[in-house]
């Protein structure tokens, strides 16, 4: 864990880690790095990875803007609030907003006499 996660309560939990890599044996693992890289400078990014191993979100940055831990833990939260396909999560969406309802998934229902007219941006109060 980076020194800044470790002090900031708020982005520790049970569940879920953030991890170093000096070793470069993850970046490695996950195709991140080429295996004749000497270091990982040329990477700054951040990887989401799910408990089975999937990469669920990824954010690039370049070498000279710093990365943004807040937006880190939003894309967290989000990634986790649509992990099962019932909602959405829109751009900016915090804890406790109004989610997105999924669109329709053919076009026949997307324009059938009883679509409403946004039917591409529907929202909800989330649970």
């Amino acid at each position: 864990m980076t020194g800044h996660m470790e002090r900031d309560r708020r982005y520790r939990t049970d569940r879920e880690c953030i991890i170093e890599d000096p070793s470069m044996a993850v970046g490695r693992a996950y195709g991140m790095i080429d295996d004749d890289a000497a270091d990982a400078s040329a990477v700054r990014a951040t990887y989401f990875i799910d408990p089975e191993g999937v990469i669920r979100g990824v954010t690039w940055y370049p070498m000279t803007i710093g990365r943004s831990i807040d937006e880190m833990v939003r894309m967290l939260a989000a990634l986790k609030r649509s992990a099962d396909g019932s909602v959405l999560t829109p751009a900016g969406w915090q804890p406790g907003d109004d989610v997105l309802v999924p669109p329709a998934q053919t076009a026949e229902t997307a324009i059938g006499d009883d679509a409403p007219a946004d039917w591409f941006h529907q929202t909800q109060p989330d649970r």
